[in-house]
């Protein structure tokens, strides 16, 4: 019986052998079979809608081209993102633009493009951008980010609607937000669309989305009463909880779809509300679970208590676990059907204690050169990646059907010295 698990019906160890490890690898029809989950079931016949990927999740140039092929649209938050877009021939008019700081150089590399939406985090930012838009003579769709105030079920590191949250404007300073609305319409170059939301990540109650879109929809309400304007789109953010654990337990992408749908319209209707488009940004639903890390095993170790077994990488090509306790689940890909009878801290080689990937993984007895697997780290993984202790980050892999292609190369020591230059800029 063959023991080595199979990606895109390609063997792990053959991947490794041509690829080198740690290896990123992306199933490449599980990426596809979720973008056309979003694009078939966010629908409705009474507006149009717009699935967004966050590419903050994982973005190449080779994921970009997916998106258009399913004509999605893109969410991009720095310079580097709008690059990396710019290099795939992403339409510029499909690229909302967000960020808490946007820094000059970005707005300006934004509006040059021809993005479609820029949103808005703040009051700083309207001057900046009705400035810049000005200067260039470039005309830009806005939307304001609005802080709802709805506390999900997840992480404090990565809500992103709590009271004192960061990002947006707390739906609480109405005036400030009517004031924002003000300076945008006064603006020969800017056009005011509507709000975005977002309340957090890795969230699995489809209550409180619905409990936001409620919040948000009245709250249109009373800006169309108050200022007498047509609010044209709302976006209600991502953050769609996916399966890292047998303890995750995600609601199926039709079933978050449809409920997120059918809140809008009843909303709608409850708040004499018509609205040309909705949007959604999925970013992690879509590739995380399409993803997985390939290591291998070197030394193991017994202490007093615990067991260790060692792997060619760690907290610099995932720093999830270290960052906030993320949790992940793994396998001896080349032992797939042998006993899992041992149990052990799978540590990374950074030199911190706290690179562990795994607590606790009941695993088969582990052998130096063993091929560690580790699920669904399609998301945060690459984009979060380090040269920490100068490690290369590693290579990305897309299978499909029994083809494997390098959609991002491994780096090299020379890589990392590109930068690494002396030169005398004051005297």
């Amino acid at each position: 019986m063959d023991n080595m698990m199979k990606i895109g019906n390609i063997r792990c160890d053959e991947l490794l052998k041509a690829c080198g490890s740690p290896l990123y690898v992306y199933d490449e029809k599980q990426i596809e079979e979720k973008l056309k989950e979003y694009c078939t079931h966010f629908k409705s016949e009474r507006f149009a809608s717009d699935v967004i990927y966050a590419s903050k999740a994982f973005t190449c140039t080779a994921m970009l081209k997916k998106l258009i092929e399913y004509d999605c649209c893109l969410d991009v938050v720095s310079g580097g993102e709008l690059f990396v877009a710019k290099k795939a021939n992403f339409p510029a008019e499909r690229i909302y633009f967000h960020g808490n700081n946007k820094l000059d150089d970005e707005i300006v590399a934004a509006l040059e493009y021809g993005v479609g939406t820029i949103i808005i985090d703040n009051m700083y930012e309207v001057d900046k951008i009705i400035h810049h838009s000005e200067e260039l003579s470039k005309r830009v769709n806005v939307l304001i980010r609005i802080n709802p105030k709805v506390e999900a079920h997840t992480h404090e590191f990565i809500m992103t609607a709590n009271g004192d949250s960061k990002f947006g404007i707390s739906i609480d300073l109405k005036d400030e937000i009517k004031l924002m609305i003000k300076k945008i319409q006064n603006s020969k170059y800017l056009k005011f669309d509507g709000f975005h939301s977002h309340i957090g990540s890795q969230i699995f109650e489809r209550e409180a989305f619905v409990t936001a879109i409620d919040k948000m929809m009245e709250f249109m309400a009373e800006i169309h009463r108050e200022l007498a304007i047509e609010l044209r789109v709302l976006n209600i953010g991502g953050g769609f909880g996916v399966r890292y654990t047998q303890e995750d337990t995600p609601t199926k992408t039709s079933l978050m779809c449809q409920t997120l749908i059918t809140a809008i319209e009843n909303a709608c209707d409850a708040y004499q509300i018509s609205l040309e488009k909705v949007c959604m940004e999925p970013g992690r639903s879509i590739v995380a679970e399409a993803g997985y890390t390939l290591y291998s095993v070197g030394f193991t170790k017994k202490t007093q208590t615990k067991q260790f077994a060692f792997i060619d990488g760690g907290m610099a090509d995932n720093i999830r676990p270290a960052l906030y306790e993320a949790k992940y689940a793994c396998d001896v890909a080349n032992k797939m059907n042998a006993e899992k009878s041992e149990k052990y801290e799978i540590a990374g080689k950074c030199c911190e204690s706290g690179d562990i990937i795994i607590h606790d993984a009941k695993l088969p007895k582990i052998e130096t050169g063993d091929i560690l697997v580790v699920y669904s780290t399609g998301a945060y993984g690459y984009t979060m990646a380090s040269n920490y202790n100068r490690l290369n980050r590693p290579a990305s892999v897309f299978v499909k059907d029994k083809k494997a292609r390098i959609v991002i190369r491994r780096e090299t020591y020379e890589d990392q010295m590109i930068c690494d230059q002396e030169e005398i800029i004051l005297k």
